[in-house]
């Protein structure tokens, strides 16, 4: 019994210490989460007017200045362009997302641009209660006020007119099936949303959203009305369309491309980032991609590249810049074509491209859209969402003048898209908040 003695004592001394009431207590704070860009600048009627204008003709432009190589290689756009610096003929088959019609000029736009006209009417329609909700009505309103029309007696003897309809019907009844869908019960809104343009993670959203930076009162709510608006969207599509839309009214308040580009590092209402093992993709994506552009541009070219006959470094006729940009801006290329997906409407695809872009020309206008442009692919979507968050940012005024006043004049006699009446119409009739 003796050997346990000194056990005993100790286990005793142990004991009475942890009964103690501890002399004082120490908290250390947990940090306060604080939303980014809560703060927006006042903007008087005539510079908001001008950054509305600017984000509708910027997106106009970035649409137009793709619209006659959407989907296509880079190399091919190189052997029939050479490089792409303003707005060519749009030489395409006519289609329901492309220019309603066969072979059009240079300055003529597609879809991109039709959803911007379409959601300033949505935004008339709805000054103070944009939501889901509505908006799935707006779409289905829209859908069968176009269907309405072929009941019309032209029809019967006049083959254009019938051709003209179908086009606008066959641009509408992908997402009138999940408007509807989604207004009918959970169930036929989930099957109708994981079919909707053959199930891919499309950009649906990143066509329309941006607009909703240009009246949210700062980028957190912008996030949030462009998130809950993204109808159409699967997967962290939705995360992307919200950031877009925030990413836009960042612009309206700043021409810092930092705080712009900081939008997927700060804006997070969902919590994305805290979800297990992947995190936020949207912000593992930009950071690699400004990572990249900055270690590029960095990098110390070595002569063999420099070689003007290195047949894969060969620049394009009618590059603006030097050599070794070009090398540069075909590594940057490079880069984003290693993580292509199958599909080019991919909204992860979309998105990198978008900040690889952005980071590239460090808001430059001409100089990003002419990146993207030249890259292929979904060229004008990604470029109509660059093009709106830049001329955003800048304003009309300084978006370059030729081009403006081309996409101007074209979108208004031959496609009667009047962009100037529009942003008129957004700044005169629509509350900002």
């Amino acid at each position: 019994m003796k050997k346990y003695i000194p056990f005993l004592i100790l286990a005793a001394f142990l004991l009475g210490v942890s009964c103690k009431r501890p002399k004082s207590k120490v908290a250390i704070p947990s940090p306060v989460k604080v939303a980014y860009g809560t703060h927006a600048l006042p903007l008087s009627q005539e510079v908001y007017h001008d950054k509305v204008l600017g984000a509708l003709v910027g997106s106009a432009i970035g649409d137009a200045m793709g619209a006659s190589t959407e989907m296509w290689h880079r190399k091919s756009i190189q052997l029939k362009y050479g490089y792409i610096t303003g707005l060519t003929p749009a030489v395409r088959e006519q289609s329901p997302e492309g220019t309603w019609g066969h072979n059009m000029i240079a300055g003529a736009t597609t879809d991109d641009t039709r959803w911007k006209l379409l959601m300033v009417k949505y935004f008339v329609d709805h000054p103070k209660e944009a939501n889901a909700q509505n908006f799935a009505q707006f779409i289905t309103d829209y859908y069968q006020s176009v269907a309405k029309t072929f009941a019309e007696r032209d029809l019967l003897t006049d083959t254009s007119a019938f051709d003209d309809k179908v086009e606008k019907l066959d641009w509408i009844k992908e997402w009138a099936r999940v408007a509807l869908a989604y207004q009918e019960s959970p169930k036929a809104y989930q099957g109708a949303l994981n079919r909707f343009y053959g199930g891919e993670m499309s950009c649906a959203g990143q066509l329309y959203t941006p607009m909703f930076g240009l009246i949210a009162p700062n980028a957190e709510e912008a996030y949030l009305i462009g998130y809950e608006h993204a109808l159409f969207d699967l997967g962290y599509a939705k995360d992307i369309s919200g950031l877009v839309s925030a990413m836009t009214q960042m612009a309206m308040q700043t021409r810092n491309m930092d705080s712009i580009l900081n939008i997927s590092t700060f804006v997070d209402p969902h919590g994305y980032q805290d979800s297990r093992l992947v995190g936020r993709i949207p912000y593992s994506v930009a950071d690699a991609s400004i990572k990249s552009v900055l270690a590029i541009k960095e990098h110390v070219l070595i002569d063999s590249l420099l070689q003007k006959d290195s047949l894969m470094y060969k620049m394009p006729e009618g590059f603006p810049g030097s050599y070794h940009n070009w090398v540069r801006q075909e590594m940057a290329f490079q880069f984003l074509e290693k993580d292509k997906k199958a599909i080019a409407f991919h909204a992860g695809e979309i998105w990198q491209i978008l900040i690889t872009a952005l980071e590239f020309g460090q808001g430059d206008f001409v100089e990003t859209l002419q990146f993207i442009v030249n890259y292929g692919r979904d060229n004008d979507t990604v470029a109509a969402i660059a093009g709106m968050i830049l001329g955003a940012k800048d304003g009309y005024a300084r978006l370059p003048e030729d081009l403006r006043e081309e996409v101007l004049k074209v979108n208004k006699e031959v496609l009667g898209i009047d962009l100037e009446a529009l942003a008129k119409e957004l700044v005169t009739k629509v509350p900002r908040s």
